[in-house]
């Protein structure tokens, strides 16, 4: 069987969760922080850590079968690359920003010099919008460009904004985009049943993220009630007790939501309410 090869990135905000996401899927067991390269035979993949910008040229041109990167980075490589599946980690958007009072729209850029290191995805908005700027394009960080004089606003990837605040600029208008980590393959991929296996196995971990099981005990007079507030996946599941008057319950809740539920139930009565964290789960 052909291994898969698959780009991780390598450093910034989407490397540590990649590889945890990773782990908990039952990779990279053997792997080290600082290894370029890790093959794990007994589930026929072979990891590539690259810089997160590079990932979706080399996923693009088929040289690796999947990759980990931003929705920003792959629709700014303009590569022939894909996105597969959302993972829900390193969430950012792409923003104006320029000094405090110096314009109220993106509108009020037109013919001013914007620096970004995203030219491509910067690029295209313009475009899209009928904006015309003088680009200024950078590599790597961009919030200082306006103090040092080389241009007038920025376009940049945020995560929070507080850099952006300390270099003396405010954020201008709506994201131009919204990212978060991507699974991605090439366009024209055929299918490939060891894919569809590394796709079911990172939703699991996503599952189990978003999923706890609670369990509790209830009156049997109260148990409707208690099964509409764990409904579970299915349905919940309902056990007897040495006491014929109760039951116990075992249903996966929402974990964003578990101390509503929680108070919820103790308040219809139940009782021996525990809440459990899943570590693997497949729907």
């Amino acid at each position: 069987m052909t291994m898969l090869k698959i780009a991780v990135p390598n450093k910034g905000q989407l490397a540590d969760p990649a590889r945890a996401m990773l782990t908990e899927a039952g990779y990279l067991r053997n792997g080290g922080l600082r290894d370029l390269f890790i093959s794990d035979p007994d589930n026929d993949v072979e990891f590539y850590f690259l810089r997160p910008k590079d990932i979706a040229i080399y996923v693009g041109e088929g040289t690796l079968d999947l990759g980990i990167t931003g929705r920003d980075m792959l629709l700014d490589s303009g590569s022939d690359a894909e996105e597969m599946l959302a993972l829900g980690f390193a969430p950012s958007s792409f923003r104006f920003a320029a000094p405090l009072g110096s314009a109220k729209s993106p509108a009020d850029l037109a013919g001013l010099r914007i620096a970004t290191s995203y030219p491509g995805l910067l690029d295209s908005w313009l475009t899209e919008h009928g904006i015309s700027v003088r680009v200024v394009r950078l590599d790597g960080a961009v919030e200082n460009a306006v103090a040092l004089g080389v241009a007038d606003a920025i376009a940049d990837v945020v995560a929070t904004g507080a850099t952006i605040k300390r270099a003396g600029l405010e954020l201008i208008g709506e994201p131009l985009l919204v990212s978060e980590a991507l699974l991605i393959q090439r366009r024209d991929a055929q299918v490939n049943p060891a894919v569809e296996t590394f796709i079911r196995r990172l939703n699991g971990v996503m599952v189990a993220r978003s999923f706890v099981l609670v369990d509790y005990d209830i009156r049997l007079e109260s148990l409707e009630n208690a099964c509409a507030i764990t409904p579970g996946i299915e349905s919940p599941t309902i056990s007897s007790l040495h006491d014929p008057n109760w039951r116990a319950v075992r249903a996966m809740v929402p974990s964003a939501d578990v101390h509503r539920i929680m108070d919820e139930l103790y308040d219809l009565g139940a009782r021996g309410i525990l809440v459990t964290d899943i570590h693997a789960c497949r729907l």
